[in-house]
């Protein structure tokens, strides 16, 4: 469990690094002139830019807070079969961000005519850092998990032992007890076999939630900082309606991550609203330096195209490998064709749902 802990002040620590180092690194000189089809309309643009970062908000909180009416509704409980149907559609919507949204704006990003032919001309970045960072995501994810069942089965193990030296002991006295007594060490030794295969599902859970967050924390401070310090009124108005649903969407995905992962109180109140706070802190970051910010410099492509490409990386994975494969490989779904096809339309909506968002954003 310390293990744990650490790795949340990890994952805090990581999610305050961008938002304080991001801003910086991307504030630079304007190299590449700016399209002069542009309308720049300064006033016009901040109403939008306000307009967007509450909506956003709004839209974040009830995306996240969908998965928690469980407690409240029952028939959408982690237990109910709807709630394979809202993670199959969530994982969709993940997949579709990673593949259409943010994927494609990292080779943008990197293969930018502003940047010079060497070396982001060379070789093919883009595709580099999201391979590099699925595989990252991977060796975190098996290490951590293989780390909490070992730990978990030794500790149950001692458990297991210290019961049947106590049971021994008491049995001594009475030989009738015996068999009593060792029928109950036996239970006891299933018990504790059960619980480290309980305890490793649930932390895995928790390393999934935690991975996918950071996953979407880049991306989301990147959107946020690019549309606040845009200028362009053009530009903004359609991003309002698509980044709000786009945020809601994720929003119930991340939340049916931490909901299974049985976080305490205190753990899904924070990370539900620093997921809900991230892209509005990002526009309000954006509109501070809007009066520097030029994200045609080499400086900003180069960083959000890396951590755009980085981000896709994670999303691709974690929709693929730990929502997707994990539901759809899920024996109770397995045993349910109803079950399998609704999940299968239910994924195809939220990627096709996401994936035309991008008609606008």
């Amino acid at each position: 469990m310390n293990v744990l802990k650490q790795s949340s002040h990890v994952l805090f620590i990581s999610c305050i690094l961008i938002f304080l180092v991001l801003p910086s690194v991307v504030v630079s000189e304007c190299t590449c002139d700016q399209s002069s089809e542009e309308v720049h309309d300064k006033a016009k643009a901040t109403r939008l830019k306000i307009a967007a970062l509450v909506s956003i908000l709004i839209a974040s909180t009830i995306g996240v807070c969908i998965p928690f009416l469980g407690k409240i509704i029952p028939a959408i409980s982690p237990d109910k079969d709807i709630f394979f149907l809202i993670k199959a559609f969530a994982a969709g919507v993940i997949l579709a961000t990673g593949f259409i949204h943010v994927l494609p704006d990292a080779f943008d990003n990197l293969t930018s005519p502003c940047l010079g032919d060497h070396p982001w001309g060379d070789f093919p970045f883009t595709g580099f850092v999201a391979m590099c960072t699925s595989m990252g995501t991977l060796m975190v994810d098996a290490y951590a998990t293989a780390y909490f069942q070992k730990s978990n089965l030794q500790k149950a193990q001692v458990e297991a032992l210290a019961d049947a030296e106590r049971g021994e002991h008491v049995d001594n006295t009475d030989e009738a007890n015996i068999h009593s007594h060792g029928a109950h060490g036996h239970s006891h030794g299933h018990a504790h076999g059960l619980v480290p295969s309980k305890s490793s599902e649930l932390l895995r859970h928790r390393v999934i939630s935690q991975v996918l967050e950071l996953g979407i924390v880049v991306h989301s401070v990147v959107i946020g900082i690019t549309l606040g310090a845009s200028m362009s009124s053009e530009t903004i108005r359609p991003l309002v309606g698509a980044l709000t649903f786009h945020q809601f969407f994720e929003g119930m995905g991340l939340g049916s991550c931490i909901t299974q992962a049985k976080f305490r109180r205190l753990s899904v109140i924070i990370m539900g609203l620093f997921f809900s706070l991230t892209t509005p802190i990002g526009i309000a970051i954006g509109i501070g330096i809007s009066s520097v910010y030029d994200d045609n410099s080499p400086t900003a492509l180069i960083v959000e195209g890396v951590f755009n490409a980085a981000s896709s990386g994670i999303l691709i994975y974690m929709a693929l490998v730990d929502l997707l494969a994990a539901d759809f490989m899920n024996p109770r779904m397995q045993k349910s064709g109803r079950l399998q096809i609704g999940a299968n339309i239910s994924l195809l909506l939220g990627a096709g749902l996401m994936s035309l968002i991008a008609k606008w954003a």
